[in-house]
């Protein structure tokens, strides 16, 4: 709207330029007003220039500062899947998920069908087929976040001595059946400080499918059963490591 309003400005400008050198300026003084024009149209087209720009401009620096703390919701995430696996629950305590990964090891099992001979008296046998888990060593979580900064996963990029905020939950997924839940996440306005407040006020108003939606970056839920972010999925096209 403001672009409009001095794409409009500088036309009126020039109609009433124009009308001046027609009706009033001698033909030797004419020079000036026509000086006047070329930097009036110089500076219209850089504003134009400017006001495209700006948008693109600040779409690719959001996404720069998004990447880097989605890699790090990542990690939280990894690492809050394994303490699930190893303990049944999800944790909100940072050092001791920092320490589980120092030190724990998960049980690698094998699964297989064996076949039973069941005696149903009177002389009449059944065979019944039974699966059977075997626990058939361990294996270190450290081995999962190998190459990974996972001892500052908590600290929030681009902002010195700020943390994502961990919570732990419950939901009851059907009646009677309660499961854990866990949720990190950290406001996008800070993150987006210093860039164009109209854009940033967008942004976090933002509802489109390959947008980071909400004023939040975030992986997990309080209210619902998952352990995805809520980023679209080109910021995981790179950067992935495959466990």
């Amino acid at each position: 709207m403001g672009l409009l309003g001095m794409i409009l400005a500088a036309v009126l400008a020039a109609v009433i330029i124009a009308i001046v050198i027609v009706k009033y300026l001698p033909l030797k003084l004419r020079w000036i007003p026509s000086i006047l024009l070329l930097f009036l149209a110089v500076f219209l087209g850089f504003k134009i220039y400017n006001g495209i720009m700006e948008p693109i401009n600040f779409n690719k620096d959001k996404i720069t500062r998004y990447a880097k703390v989605v890699d790090n919701l990542k990690m939280i995430r990894d690492a809050e899947v394994k303490y699930y696996e190893a303990n049944g629950n999800y944790t909100k305590d940072k050092n001791a998920l920092i320490k589980f990964i120092d030190t724990a090891k998960l049980a690698l099992t094998n699964t297989k069908t064996i076949v039973e001979t069941v005696n149903k008296g009177g002389g009449i046998t059944d065979e019944v087929e039974r699966r059977v888990t075997d626990t058939i060593g361990y294996e270190p979580v450290l081995k999962y976040f190998k190459d990974r900064d996972y001892k500052t996963m908590f600290s929030v990029p681009g902002l010195k001595g700020t943390e994502f905020e961990l919570e732990v939950g419950t939901v009851e997924k059907v009646q009677g059946l309660v499961v854990p839940t866990f949720m990190a996440k950290t406001p996008k306005k800070a993150l987006l400080e210093g860039m164009n407040e109209s854009l940033v006020k967008q942004e976090l108003e933002v509802i489109a499918a390959d947008q980071i939606k909400g004023e939040y970056v975030s992986v997990g839920s309080l209210d619902e059963v998952t352990t995805a972010g809520n980023w679209p999925p080109s910021y995981d096209k790179k950067g992935d490591k495959k466990e």
